[in-house]
């Protein structure tokens, strides 16, 4: 899995079309914390148990069509759920699998906040709100 920072996703996603981007916060984080315009969420966990989704990897698998090559970019909050997500795409079988480093929100600052440092809202990239 390779990680991208914010704006080279960005680019990323702008020079691959067929790329699918997959947000695999929960589904509270991607409605009302706001998402990356153009993705889709298919969630990694959520709660209210927290437990990691079993259909998953089927999900992506349907949004990605057979064969596995389709690149597939990862967001999440940080980057922990994202890289989870996609060593279980890579260990099913799918070749092309990037995340998103920082992820929406990005790292903590000294106080304990996000959107502060780094990350895809951070830097400014196409995002929405439900």
């Amino acid at each position: 899995m390779e990680f991208l920072l914010p704006g080279a996703a960005h680019q990323f996603l702008q020079a691959n079309a067929n790329a699918l981007f997959v947000d695999c916060r929960s589904e509270m984080e991607y409605l009302f914390v706001g998402h990356p315009a153009g993705a889709i969420h298919v969630a990694w966990n959520d709660g209210p148990d927290w437990e990691i989704n079993p259909h998953f990897v089927q999900s992506v698998r349907k949004l990605a069509g057979a064969g596995g090559d389709r690149p597939v970019l990862l967001i999440c909050r940080s980057g922990n759920r994202s890289t989870a997500a996609g060593e279980a795409l890579e260990a099913a079988g799918f070749l092309n699998v990037y995340g998103v480093l920082h992820g929406f929100e990005g790292d903590l600052d000294a106080t304990h906040h996000r959107n502060a440092v780094n990350g895809w809202r951070f830097e400014g990239l196409p995002w929405e709100q439900c």
